[in-house]
This record gives structure tokens, C-alpha cells and sequence, in this order.
């Protein structure tokens, strides 16, 4: 089984990409085989609404976001982790999650795939559990199968999150949940 992990994050090797690669080893240590998605790496332009997927044709923008199609259609499970910005993910996330109507579209293509969320703030309580919410909306509006940590949302950690001890406790809860998800859904 797969996991991907998303970083959301346009700052090259931030804490959310320490983030990701952190979770990810803790999957390939359970015997996963993992894949990322740096949105510092990639150029997503937002969707234009052309129509162009619900008529069952490839997205004309011809930007990085190919690539991510097939990795989002690859995975088992997603995790995605953003910056707060301004009490929600970062716009660049956001181009990823809105271009990717075009897997709803054509038959709910990350439906039943397992998602988490995670989300990094410059304090303990600076809009991270809004930013969770928001990717979970994303999630459930593909008809994922979302997990927390085991009893929140996801994992809630503040910068340096590499320093965040009781952060990166909530980020092993969450990633271990998905691991446990999907093995039970073998």
C-alpha cells in the first residue's frame, strides 16, 4: 500500500516538508511505500473553471499538476500539511485541492482513499485546527476517509515544529491512525 504525503508549503525545506518526510518514514518503517508532493517543487496554477473535466478530457493548464494526478491516483492514503496562512492553507495548496475537481469529476477517483491532516502555525493556537478543517473539506468532498490524530482533528504543531515535542507527537498519532486504517482496509 501507498501513502503520499503533500506538503503545502512554498518554502523549500520548511517545516512542513521536515514535516512530511518525518511522517513518511514513520509509513515506510510500517512497511509502506511512500511518495511526496513538495508544492515548493511545483508550479500549480489555479483552475480557470474552462469545464474542460467534467466533459472527461485532460486539464488543459499545462503546469506540474500532471504529475500529481497520477500520484493522487497511485496512493492509498494522503497526508497533507500546510503553513497557516491567514487562518486557512496556503493559496498554493489550495490551486492543488481546487484543480483536482478534475478526479471528482471524472467518477470520484479519491474516493475511499484514507486522508490526514496536518498543520503548522507560528503559535500553539494560531489557526491550525481551521486550516485542518479546511483540508478536510477538500477530503471529504472526494469522498475520503479521514482520520485524526485518535482524538482530534490531526496534527496541531508550531513552529519550529522539529522543536514541538507535543506537535510531533500529535503528527506520529495521526500518521500511525492512517497506518492502522489501512491495514485494516487491506
Amino acid at each position: 500500500m501507498k501513502i503520499i504525503g503533500i506538503s503545502g508549503s512554498p518554502k523549500p525545506g520548511g517545516n512542513n516538508d521536515q514535516l512530511i518526510e518525518k511522517m513518511l518514514g514513520i509509513a515506510k518503517d510500517r512497511g509502506f511505500e511512500t511518495d511526496n508532493i513538495l508544492i515548493s517543487d511545483s508550479e500549480i496554477a489555479p483552475c480557470t473553471a474552462c469545464g474542460v473535466c467534467g466533459k472527461g478530457e485532460k486539464c488543459p493548464i499545462d503546469d506540474d499538476m500532471q504529475p500529481v494526478y497520477d500520484k493522487l491516483l497511485e496512493a492509498d492514503g494522503i497526508v497533507v500539511s500546510s503553513p497557516v496562512y491567514f487562518g486557512t492553507m496556503t493559496a498554493q495548496l489550495k490551486a492543488l485541492c481546487d484543480r483536482s475537481v478534475l478526479l471528482r469529476r471524472q467518477g470520484f477517483k479519491l474516493s475511499n482513499k484514507v486522508g490526514a491532516a496536518m498543520a503548522i502555525g507560528g503559535s500553539r493556537n494560531g489557526g491550525q485546527e481551521k486550516t485542518i478543517q479546511s483540508i478536510h473539506e477538500w477530503m471529504h468532498i472526494h469522498g475520503m476517509v479521514v482520520v485524526g490524530d485518535g482524538g482530534h482533528f490531526g496534527g496541531i504543531l508550531r513552529k519550529p515544529a522539529a522543536e514541538d515535542e507535543e506537535g510531533m507527537k500529535t503528527a506520529e498519532d495521526t500518521i500511525n491512525k492512517m497506518c492502522d486504517v489501512l491495514e485494516l482496509m487491506k
